[in-house]
């Protein structure tokens, strides 16, 4: 059976829930509960397993903190036995607007904390990421506020259509590669 990892990045803890910087977590959490499945504490990180057409969907979001998110990511490729070419990273991304979502297939960590721990454990900036747009419209000198803070009332239904599409895109990752989803989401605008 062909596996895979999907790896939502977040901060536990109830201060950091739904929060723009937790929304790896958010994507998983929809996906998982689409497919019925069920997270429980395992080691550094809640799991669970998804089954879908064949193919076996391990989905870990670390319990590491952010900045330590390699340490996990690294632990579950290795004990599940994935190469890396079947590991999706769902990360927030400044860079990118609110209205879009972007998949690459490598990169840099872009000063993302949870990126570049990946990448630190790994060695190597070569993993496939759905970037989820969280925007850059703060004041100067806000950023960590805008990153740690909750989504506003305006952008919930955005996101809301967002959280359904990186859903997908998950899927089509696993049934159809990462070239194809590239394909039918980097042109998206919401």
């Amino acid at each position: 059976m062909d596996k895979y990892l999907i790896v939502g990045l977040g901060n536990i803890g109830f201060e950091y829930e739904h929060t723009r910087h937790n929304i790896g977590f958010d994507i998983l959490d929809h996906f998982v509960a689409k497919h019925k499945g069920v997270f429980s504490m395992d080691r550094l990180a809640f799991k669970t397993a998804i089954s879908l057409k064949g193919k076996k969907i391990i989905c870990i979001k670390p319990t590491t903190y952010m900045n330590l998110s390699g340490k996990a990511v690294k632990y579950w490729l290795e004990k599940e036995n994935i190469d890396i070419s079947r590991m999706f990273v769902l990360v927030d991304e400044l860079s990118v607007p609110l209205n879009k979502i972007k998949i690459k297939p490598s990169g840099s960590d872009g000063g993302h904390n949870g990126l570049k721990s990946i990448q630190e454990m790994m060695g190597t900036a070569q993993y496939a990421r759905l970037r989820f747009g969280i925007g850059n419209d703060f004041p100067t000198g806000r950023q960590v506020e805008h990153v740690l803070g909750k989504w506003d009332k305006k952008e919930e239904i955005l996101v809301s259509l967002k959280l359904e599409r990186s859903s997908q895109a998950i899927e089509e990752f696993v049934l159809t590669g990462l070239e194809r989803t590239m394909a039918a989401v980097n042109h998206l605008e919401f």
